[in-house]
């Protein structure tokens, strides 16, 4: 057997490969299941649900909370398998204070009237934009990326987020399910 420097057979990198290739072909809400709790999952269905109200457009109501699923599914996957640097580990920190901020800054919002600031929310949700993809850049595809940035342009919509904390919003009885759960959730130390 002739074997040449340099030429390595990695295993464990082509299995990799194959799990992220696999994960991008399965991930939908019953794949998520295994990754995401029943609260969680809750949200999800209740996001679709908002998304569908108000686009009037099943198609793009799915899309978006499939584009949800796949980043949380990859993220999960990158981190089980220890493939984030100590340094992507300091900007995963940062992403979950971030994001902390926001579910805090929603609940708020919701529960206090005439308190909803949507410069302040859209800056909060770009800056968690910015630090995600400063996580996931080097470790997922641009297509992914892609998915990020079409979740993140629907809930930063000013339209949308004007609509979603109005006293008076025909989609507040969905909202206050979301807002339920988010809350459950963060009391709880999942957030």
């Amino acid at each position: 057997m002739n074997v040449k420097m340099g030429d390595t057979f990695r295993a464990r990198e082509i299995s990799l490969k194959a799990q992220k290739k696999l994960l991008s072909k399965i991930s939908n809400k019953s794949m998520a299941k295994n990754f995401i709790d029943d609260t969680h999952a809750n949200i999800l269905d209740n996001m679709y649900n908002l998304a569908k109200a108000y686009t009037g457009n099943k198609k793009e109501a799915e899309k978006i909370v499939k584009n949800i699923i796949k980043i949380i599914v990859k993220i999960d996957f990158l981190s089980r398998n220890k493939l984030f640097s100590e340094a992507d580990l300091k900007v995963a920190d940062q992403l979950k204070d971030k994001f902390t901020t926001i579910v805090k800054t929603v609940i708020s919002f919701f529960e206090v009237d005439f308190t909803f600031d949507k410069n302040f929310l859209t800056k909060n949700v770009n800056d968690c934009r910015a630090i995600l993809k400063d996580l996931v850049g080097n470790h997922l595809s641009d297509k992914t990326l892609g998915r990020i940035d079409h979740v993140l342009d629907f809930f930063t919509d000013s339209a949308f987020l004007e609509e979603m904390f109005k006293t008076d919003s025909q989609h507040r009885p969905l909202l206050q399910s979301i807002i339920g759960d988010m809350s459950k959730a963060f009391d709880e130390g999942r957030i």
